[in-house]
């Protein structure tokens, strides 16, 4: 990244302003905007998040935010009720609360004299819900929204459920905010209060995972704050951005699509990370493009960001299997709409265990069946449901987990092909349990073998027909079934195959249904469907198409232990116990500007015995860490999700330490019935 040392407009930091909401709380927030708008107002742009301002995005947000304001905007960094230095509790993700503070902040920040009335909202992952969100509740000061690693169905396509199955990412997600909506505020920013927030936050704590659980299908609860019940919503305009490796590539294209507003779409080969800090890479200039996209929309400047095309995405080129890359090998290419009228759905028929290309005849005659009941070792090289390349989380060769898995592929590739969307596949199966999932891959198979997975889909057969109202199936019973797989622009040059590998479990990325289950496969019908971008077509853009990275220069943190990665695949041949084993440590960092030293350590651990699906375990365990001298906290959260065949348990702890004295110490065992789960 090139960091910018001049910029059109001087600044200056106001690192602790209280916004109050109706009810008497106040929320904390960080603004930087140009020195001129004491006099002269400017538009503001607002990110609104819980992640804590002061120290734990603090680096991150001074990349960007004082960039747009040293060119004409007021950049207000809101942290949520009950995160960081705002006072008040937070007990879940996108509550009516959060969103009606969301309008009272935006309304607070346009009728400050050093605002001009207009406000856009930007954000990433929950700051890209917050602004999709309040966006749909149209605040009068709302011009215009850039969002990052977002989703519109927060059902379908968030970190809970995939095509109706948990996801361990329900977990983990949830662990993760246990953690942090239990962390204290700084005391060298509110004062002597400090000890009485936090203590509120602590006595108010429970697993979300709980909540999570108790709706496993798309009721009330998860369609509160998705757009995609009515795209009509939104009414401003909106710059999208995703990346591949993501878990939030398919809102990019769903939102371009349904809602009819000036959009603009952005997919590139990264994990969930922000584009200008894109990795894999290639990174690019994303804050040049969201400063163009404010001028226009919050300064009414005609610099022509509406020309070109509604979608910009990275078609990627094949590459080795690996857990991560520094970056990922294509080319940009462009398209005008969304749908696009040149991308063809085209149908191949599944045979034996063939695809079938257009080119050849049909190898084997109808009516075949094929049976699979995998080991519920398919699945531990999967990667992360969202990759954030660290520690590597990606998927590894895949040959070892088509082991255990139906196969079908096309013989080697006479020409280039190209796909970019979501492809799916069609069936016909019948299941020996009322319960039973599929996960469909698709990989692409070097000539040496070598399995790269380009994409994936899971579908719990119980909502073969709605999400809503799934219903058992009927044991030998043959039903449709349709698994739509994760969006993806990829191309498989000749010489290589494209397999489709189906399996009955995925775990640990996704929870097991509640018993094993055979799968059968009946031929007829049986399809792959790929949407195939014809390799001739002019890729619509130039390759320098965006600008070199760049940003503002953070204030130094100074590393005081070195952090640890780690993702290790374990199984013992004498008990059959498997296990996975993902570390993520921050190190202790001393951040430089305030002097507070912070330490982050999140630990995940999945394990099963054999194919004991009574078996199961993950958990998500954090500590947390702050201090300077005089003050010295430490929160510490356990929590363990087991099941059988009738309900999940979970097991949870929350110790809060003063000064290395344990201060506070809660602890949870609760169950959660199992609903065709």
């Amino acid at each position: 990244m090139r960091f910018v040392e001049q910029l059109p407009y001087e600044t200056e930091v106001e690192d602790h302003v209280t916004i109050t909401m109706a009810d008497g709380v106040r929320l904390s927030a960080r603004i930087w905007r140009p020195v001129p708008s004491d006099g002269e107002p400017v538009p503001a742009v607002v990110e609104y998040i819980p992640y804590r301002k002061n120290d734990l995005t603090s680096t991150r947000d001074a990349i960007h935010h004082p960039y747009i304001a040293g060119h004409g905007y007021a950049c207000v960094r809101v942290d949520l009720r009950g995160t960081g230095e705002s006072e008040g509790v937070l007990l879940d993700e996108y509550l009516e609360q959060e969103q009606r503070d969301a309008e009272e902040v935006l309304a607070w920040v346009a009728a400050q004299p050093w605002c001009d009335g207009n406000t856009g909202m930007m954000g990433i992952s929950w700051g890209a819900f917050a602004a999709l969100q309040a966006a749909a509740r149209r605040p009068e000061s709302l011009k215009a929204i850039v969002i990052a690693s977002f989703t519109d169905n927060r059902y379908a396509d968030d970190m809970h459920y995939l095509g109706g199955a948990m996801l361990s990412d329900n977990l983990a997600e949830a662990g993760t905010m246990f953690a942090y909506a239990t962390c204290p505020p700084d005391p060298a920013v509110v004062g002597d209060r400090w000890r009485e927030m936090w203590q509120e936050r602590l006595e108010a704590a429970r697993p979300w995972v709980l909540e999570w659980l108790r709706h496993p299908h798309r009721d009330a609860y998860w369609q509160h704050a998705s757009l995609s019940e009515d795209y009509a919503q939104l009414q401003c305009p909106v710059l999208a951005s995703s990346g591949w490796a993501d878990g939030y590539s398919n809102a990019v294209t769903r939102l371009l699509a349904g809602v009819d507003v000036p959009r603009k779409g952005l997919i590139g080969p990264w994990s969930h990370k922000l584009p200008h800090l894109g990795e894999p890479g290639p990174a690019i200039g994303y804050l040049q493009e969201v400063v163009k996209w404010w001028d226009h929309w919050l300064k009414g400047i005609d610099n022509g960001v509406m020309d070109g095309p509604m979608l910009r995405t990275w078609m990627q080129e094949s590459v080795p299997p690996s857990t991560s890359y520094e970056e990922r090998p294509g080319r940009w290419v462009a398209e005008p709409s969304w749908p696009s009228p040149q991308i063809k759905e085209v149908v191949h028929p599944l045979r034996g265990a063939t695809i079938v290309t257009a080119d050849e005849e049909e190898p084997l005659p109808r009516g075949r069946t094929r049976t699979v009941q995998s080991p519920l070792s398919v699945g531990q090289f999967a990667g992360k449901w969202a990759s954030y390349n660290a520690p590597p989380d990606l998927p590894y060769d895949q040959r070892e987990e088509d082991g255990g898995s139906l196969v079908f592929e096309t013989e080697p590739l006479t020409e280039r092909v190209e796909i970019l969307g979501s492809p799916s596949v069609g069936l016909e199966v019948s299941a020996s349990a009322p319960v039973a999932q599929i996960t469909a891959r698709i990989s692409d198979v070097a000539p040496d073998g070598r399995a790269t997975r380009v994409t994936y889909g899971v579908l719990n057969l119980t909502h073969r027909e709605s999400d809503e109202h799934p219903e058992p199936l009927e044991p030998g019973r043959r039903y449709p079934a349709r698994i739509t797989l994760n969006g993806v622009g990829q191309a498989f040059p000749p010489g290589h195959r494209i397999r489709l590998s189906l399996s009955t479990s995925y775990w640990p990325l996704v929870w097991p249904a509640p018993e094993p289950a055979l799968l059968t496969v009946h031929e007829d019908g049986a399809a792959l469907t790929l949407p195939v971008r014809p390799a001739e077509e002019p890729d619509g853009m130039p390759q320098a198409s965006f600008g070199e990275p760049e940003g503002c220069r953070p204030p130094p943190v100074t590393r005081l232990t070195e952090p640890e990665q780690a993702w290790n695949v374990s199984r013992s041949l004498v008990d059959y116990h498997s296990a996975l084993d993902i570390v993520k440590d921050r190190g202790l960092q001393r951040y430089e500007d305030n002097g507070v030293e912070v330490g982050l350590r999140a630990c995940e651990r999945y394990t099963s015995v054999a194919d004991d699906f009574s078996s199961l375990s993950g958990r998500s365990a954090w500590t947390m860490t702050f201090s300077r001298p005089g003050w010295d906290v430490r929160v510490e959260t356990s929590t363990v999700l087991t099941s059988n065949a009738e309900e999940f348990s979970v097991d949870a702890t929350l110790d809060g330490y003063e000064d290395g004295r344990r201060v506070f110490s809660r602890t949870w065992n609760e169950t959660v019935p199992r609903d065709l789960a």
